[in-house]
């Protein structure tokens, strides 16, 4: 996820959902052979290579982990510009009549880290979110902030085709308990469970516990997870622990990528 306060905001491009001059059917479908090709090291795609056999073999994962009824890869999604719109880079330094610049020369440096983290509530984040301590709408921000919250183009038809599929999907963001207000407009939760937020866990990215701890708490091999995030120093933290990372540009990028790892889908454009 993009982090809130980040002076760099990423550029997103959208096309068409449907990928033109590509044919899934002609892709490998077997997940756990194809995702191999996607991390950094030798030892970790032969350590990948004898979990998936373990696990095709047995109907087990070298965890003891049975599998059997479970529909593989699990995906991971980042929300904030990998599923929504963050509002923060346009809608918020107009909330304030200020350029960027100047919001985050004034803004606190490490009060949103901590309100991501759960380590201050609402209370805080108001005194604390100017330097100089200045009274702000907070209740105006929030409302900006909601206003602002929408999906990325393509997404949504995206998230309905992998349900469809029954691929089971959990968030895994930086963000704080605001989380809630995304979901009381958006309703993501139709499509995946807002399990690893920064917030209820205490960690962020690109922290490898907070990886690894998805990972327990999943009862998943890394060879069978893919993680999406829109920054690129976040999805080389999961290769690092052995998950397959994509790097989200678009949703028809994302499209082609998740095809290639084998998962078979054919998003409706005309929905919803």
């Amino acid at each position: 996820m993009a982090s809130l306060f980040n002076p760099n905001p990423p550029l997103v491009s959208f096309s068409s959902i449907r990928p033109s001059s590509f044919n899934p059917s002609k892709v490998v479908s077997n997940f756990n052979q194809t995702s191999i090709i996607t991390n950094n090291t030798d030892v970790i795609a032969y350590t990948k290579l004898f979990s998936s056999s373990l696990s095709m073999a047995t109907g087990r994962s070298s965890a003891g982990v049975d599998n059997t009824s479970r529909k593989l890869p699990v995906l991971l999604f980042d929300i904030m510009d990998t599923l929504v719109r963050d509002p923060f880079y346009d809608d918020v330094p107009a909330f304030f009549r200020m350029p960027m610049e100047e919001l985050l020369e004034l803004k606190d440096p490490t009060v949103w880290i901590e309100f991501e983290k759960g380590l201050i509530d609402e209370a805080e984040l108001e005194k604390r979110f100017f330097k100089d301590e200045r009274p702000i709408d907070f209740e105006g921000l929030k409302s900006c902030m909601i206003s602002g919250y929408s999906f990325l183009e393509g997404i949504e038809e995206l998230l309905i085709a992998l349900k469809e599929e029954n691929y089971e999907m959990h968030a895994f963001t930086n963000y704080p308990i605001w989380y809630e207000m995304i979901e009381e407009k958006l309703k993501i939760s139709k499509y995946l469970s807002w399990t690893f937020c920064s917030c209820k866990n205490g960690k962020r990215k690109p922290d490898p516990e907070f990886y690894l701890e998805a990972l327990r708490h999943l009862k998943v091999e890394p060879a069978n997870c893919i993680f999406v995030d829109d920054r690129k120093k976040n999805v080389e933290a999961a290769k690092e622990v052995g998950i397959n990372g994509l790097h989200f540009k678009n949703a028809d990028l994302l499209l082609k990528d998740l095809c290639l790892l084998g998962l078979d889908i054919s998003p409706d454009t005309s929905s919803p």
